[in-house]
């Protein structure tokens, strides 16, 4: 049996990417600063560890043969446009540790939980944006802290694997989402967001959007995302990959998709001043089909009816399942 690490474990992706790896037959431990918030503990250990903390990282990554680095300070764009002091600091440190623990352990194998965001603003000015393809990154100008932050250990990823005897593997995440994931809070995404809007709206009521709405995005399912990360893994292609979708829509086009998964159709929008992001993102996903054979299934419709499902009865019930 594979002993595997998934650091991020108590966050949206992580808790996921645990009952994926188990019910494969991996033995995990999970790592993190917080247990799951709305599900139970399905690794064989669970660590509650610090990993800005040197002595935390060679705990965390000890006796595994793979690591799943997806720890991060990080959330919707309400959160990462505010905070760019404490999230270089943070995944810095994260990233650091972590990686150079693996090293002195002789993991095989690590994964780097990379993101769209490191894609430069000049390619990402207009809505009908352009997919943006792996080679699309440098030269170099993310938007903000979380992505040059995340380009920094896209590199240090990258000396590693050159440098060392360790495998690395960089998965770059275009807004990922499902159930189980935060939708209050300051944290949230923005289908996590408009889910928890709509639901708390009545029909014929309006719902607050940043902006115009027409800044556009695409985004991948959950159960996507992890069979996405499992594949790259095992994979023996060492650059960075996309992981997302090309279905591309508006935020706008989102709210209204919400509303009708909701049964909602007469849900207005209300534009109201807050950060947008860049203008314009997509996915060009041919790299991903050349080198796993597969991409993200899941229809955006189809992947919002059960996360709407699931954030509507957390409001209406309180329950934690």
């Amino acid at each position: 049996m594979e002993r595997v690490c998934v650091t991020g474990a108590g966050g949206f992706i992580g808790h996921h990417l645990v009952t994926f790896l188990k019910a494969k037959g991996y033995w995990v431990r999970g790592v993190d600063l917080k247990y799951p918030e709305y599900t139970n503990v399905d690794a064989d250990e669970f660590e509650l560890l610090d990993l800005r903390r040197w002595d935390a990282a060679l705990q965390a990554t000890r006796g595994v043969d793979h690591v799943y680095a997806l720890a991060a300070d990080m959330g919707g764009m309400g959160y990462i446009s505010t905070h760019h002091a404490e999230i270089l600091h943070s995944n810095s440190l994260i990233n650091l540790h972590t990686i150079d623990a693996a090293r002195i352990h002789g993991v095989q194998r690590y994964l780097y939980s990379s993101s769209a965001c490191i894609y430069p603003e000049y390619r990402q000015t207009v809505t009908d944006v352009v997919p943006l393809k792996e080679s699309d990154a440098y030269p170099a100008q993310p938007q903000d802290a979380y992505g040059w932050e995340k380009l920094f250990s896209e590199l240090l990823c990258s000396y590693y694997a050159d440098e060392h005897p360790m495998q690395t593997r960089i998965v770059r995440f275009h807004n990922v989402y499902g159930p189980y994931g935060t939708y209050d809070g300051g944290r949230e995404k923005a289908p996590a967001a408009l889910c928890r809007k709509v639901a708390l709206a009545g029909d014929g009521g309006r719902i607050e959007i940043w902006g115009d709405g027409a800044q556009t995005r695409s985004f991948c399912y959950i159960d996507d995302c992890v069979e996405g990360i499992y594949r790259i893994m095992q994979s023996d292609f060492a650059e960075p990959l996309n992981l997302g979708t090309d279905e591309m829509v508006s935020i706008a086009e989102l709210a209204h998709v919400v509303a009708e998964v909701a049964g909602k159709r007469d849900i207005g929008l209300e534009h109201v001043a807050g950060p947008q992001g860049v203008r314009g993102r997509n996915s060009d996903n041919s790299l991903l089909r050349e080198v796993l054979g597969w991409e993200p299934t899941t229809s955006l419709r189809d992947g919002l009816s059960p996360t709407y499902q699931w954030i509507e009865k957390r409001l209406t019930s309180g329950e934690r399942t």
